[in-house]
């Protein structure tokens, strides 16, 4: 049987009988079709392509669509992915080489429109795309430039910056007709790499790190953003309808109590109906953390003196620091459920978070309860993330490309990477805080390519992975080899010109866009000088 699996796997016609007599087993369909990729590599590439000077962002899910912005950052540009497609008069046209005009851009992409999303003083965030497949609807957005010590005020977090506007515009990838938009004015919602925003089915969750509110959109079939609530302050749809008719009627009961003060003067409330600043409430998600940790520690004794000395130690002598405490991240793990990552101010706005101490914690919107809480370095949430990390990548239930990407829960490969990682680290604390410090997952943020399927190929993930980031370039190129027998080389994906960089003190960086379907990928290779950018072409001739 063995042998028979190898002969298959070194031919593709052999495969393609084999699966004409062969039943696959029950629900392994599809990872046995996707055994096809194995013959069906990107293995001829194209060096530095002609093509616009644009910035390319990704390939949506469904491989319909490739996003790329103009330079100045002002318009968007929408491709649709083709097939090369050139005459050749020899009967073995392998031989040759391919013609000029096989090797251009033009020849792989036609663009569909050219669309204007951001104004004089904006510029899209190019790190910044969601894409809702059911409907094929893209969400994008731009902003001002960031104020960096702007003024705490109207309930704003000190030490967070300020951006005057940014906006979200839902546009309609298929003809580029803007839907909505949704704007926040003199807040700050981290767009790198989709951080601040999470996308799951048609519920969007917007994080305003300096207002500390979860905003929970509706994307509608019609395309309107509709507000389902706000989750920061209040927690209930009417907890400020509440709060307002309280301090109402408080400051109607006051203004009939006239205060006799000595001297015969008369004392009136001047803020009538107002809160008084010195005496503020904690927000109600603040509210029900520390609520939840004060009966977590309350329910580990039964002695009520045990209780009041545990409580001491672990709650009230902690207390000023978990109020401290400020929301970083945010992600669906269902429609009902939150997964929120709390830390402090300056890890919220830090560039690299791994060293400040951070928290996790899942919230019911419907009960507005907090359900569990961990520090991120607790051995019981390592354990949770290594044997059911999928359940942490809350993809939409219209993507099935996102199904089938590698985790070490679902990839024998990826776990014994792992726990290879893990015998090796120095400190198992540091291990397991470095692990914990993706959670919570940003949203589509990893390719579904079947080239990055670690049951079928083997590559350095230190040089490319189904991450969507930038990485330093190499001039050696990346090998993708065989998981299975005979483990040969299948194709490489090499960055830059043919030749290697012309000069050697240049850092050059780069981006591999995937397509999730076909053999074919770009790579783009860009300096930090602002250079034009090198784009390559990889694909199955």
């Amino acid at each position: 049987m063995s042998s028979h699996r190898n002969k298959c796997s070194s031919n593709i016609a052999a495969r393609i009988f084999d699966r004409q007599i062969r039943t696959p087993p029950p629900a392994t369909t599809v990872h046995y079709a996707r055994q096809f990729y194995e013959n069906l590599v990107p293995s001829y590439t194209l060096y530095e392509v002609e093509c616009p000077d644009h910035s390319f962002r990704k390939f949506t899910d469904d491989g319909q669509y490739l996003i790329s912005f103009s330079r100045n950052f002002q318009d968007l540009i929408v491709y649709r992915p083709r097939w090369l497609s050139f005459s050749c008069k020899d009967e073995d046209c392998d031989k040759h080489d391919l013609p000029s005009k096989a090797k251009r851009f033009e020849s792989f992409f036609t663009q569909l429109y050219s669309v204007p999303l951001a104004s004089c003083n904006e510029r899209i965030c190019k790190d910044f795309f969601l894409y809702m497949e059911g409907n094929q609807f893209g969400l994008f957005a731009t902003s001002t430039a960031q104020i960096h010590d702007a003024p705490a005020v109207g309930g704003a977090i000190q030490g967070v910056p300020s951006i005057e506007k940014i906006t979200f515009i839902l546009l309609r990838l298929e003809d580029g007709v803007i839907l909505d938009d949704k704007v926040f004015c003199n807040d700050f919602v981290n767009l790198t790499h989709n951080m601040g925003v999470f996308l799951y089915d048609d519920l969007l969750a917007i994080v305003s790190l300096r207002y500390q509110i979860i905003h929970i959109l509706q994307i509608r079939d019609s395309g309107n953003l509709v507000d389902v609530r706000a989750i920061g302050e209040f927690c209930r749809e009417d907890d400020q309808l509440f709060l307002n008719s309280n301090a109402q009627g408080n400051a109607f009961s006051d203004k009939n109590k006239q205060h006799q003060l000595p001297g015969g003067h008369i004392e009136h409330n001047v803020h009538q109906g107002q809160p008084n600043p010195g005496n503020s409430f904690l927000s109600g998600i603040k509210q029900r953390l520390l609520s939840f940790i004060f009966q977590s520690i309350w329910n580990e004794e039964r002695d009520d003196n045990l209780r009041i000395q545990t409580l001491r130690k672990k709650f009230y002598f902690h207390f000023q620091d978990y109020a401290d405490l400020i929301i970083w991240k945010v992600q669906f793990l269902d429609r009902h459920h939150l997964l929120i990552k709390f830390g402090s101010v300056d890890g919220g706005v830090s560039r690299n978070a791994d060293h400040h101490p951070a928290f996790v914690a899942v919230y019911n919107m419907d009960t507005t309860e907090i359900v569990s809480f961990y520090q991120n370095s607790a051995d019981e949430l390592y354990l949770l993330f290594e044997q059911f990390c999928d359940h942490f990548h809350a993809t939409s239930r219209n993507s099935m490309h996102m199904n089938f990407i590698s985790s070490h829960s679902n990839n024998v490969h990826a776990l014994e990477q792992l726990r290879s990682i893990k015998d090796k680290a120095s400190s198992s604390s540091q291990f397991v805080k470095k692990m914990l410090a993706s959670l919570p997952f940003s949203c589509q943020s990893q390719s579904p390519s079947p080239y990055f399927d670690q049951s079928l190929f083997r590559f350095d993930d230190k040089l490319i992975s189904a991450t969507d980031r930038h990485r330093q370039s190499t001039d050696h190129p990346i090998k993708f080899i065989l998981r299975r027998h005979p483990y040969s080389l299948k194709f490489k994906i090499k960055p830059g010109p043919e030749g290697g960089s012309m000069d050697g003190r240049a850092k050059n960086i780069s981006s591999f866009i995937f397509h999730p379907i076909l053999p074919l990928a770009l790579s783009v290779q860009q300096t930090l000088f602002l250079h034009p950018s090198v784009v390559n072409i990889h694909f199955r001739r």
